[in-house]
């Protein structure tokens, strides 16, 4: 036997097993970009949907009373990317550039941020404002979270940008309010 034809089979199971390693990460990225990782939160504010996006949408004034977007900057038209900077509970500071996805005054604001080209770690971000009884509202403020390295970061997620969320919650409500 040829030196040759001994690495054949050699050969055979690296391709074999190469292929293997290809099918099972590409299954792993299918699964984690079609299964998002969902951040919800909610609160009722004592403030028409109107004021509340008058808040929301003073982005020049979120360092006056936003503890998690402490500054943000571009205008607020689908298709525009502007750009936010987040601080979460650490006190660790993030500027990124999402793209506005949804721009509905007194209804909703929704942008998508990327890490890299995409499908890495995508966060598709959430305000919506629904109407209640007597000039009341509820802020829904969600992100939806997909690609590779989430399963990896639920934990980071909950413990520093959760509570993010429900203190931009609390301080938007506040800030409505007094409108």
């Amino acid at each position: 036997m040829t030196t040759a034809t001994k690495k054949t089979p050699v050969r055979r199971k690296l391709l074999a097993g190469l292929g293997v390693f290809v099918l099972l990460l590409a299954g792993y990225t299918v699964f984690t970009i079609a299964r998002p990782y969902v951040l919800h939160t909610e609160i009722e504010i004592d403030a028409t949907p109107d004021q509340v996006w008058k808040v929301l949408a003073d982005r020049a004034a979120y360092p006056e009373w936003n503890p998690f977007i402490i500054a943000a900057s571009g205008e607020l038209k689908t298709g525009a990317i502007i750009s936010n900077t987040l601080r979460d509970t650490n006190g660790k500071e993030t500027t990124f550039t999402p793209e506005l996805l949804a721009v509905e005054p007194g209804k909703e604001l929704r942008w998508i941020g990327k890490i890299g080209f995409g499908g890495i770690f995508d966060g598709e971000h959430t305000f919506r404002i629904e109407p209640l009884t007597d000039g009341r509202s509820r802020l829904i403020h969600e992100e939806h979270f997909r690609g590779v390295a989430i399963p990896f970061t639920t934990g980071m997620l909950n413990d520093t940008i959760r509570p993010q969320f429900e203190a931009m919650n609390q301080a938007l409500a506040t800030r409505a309010a007094a409108e």
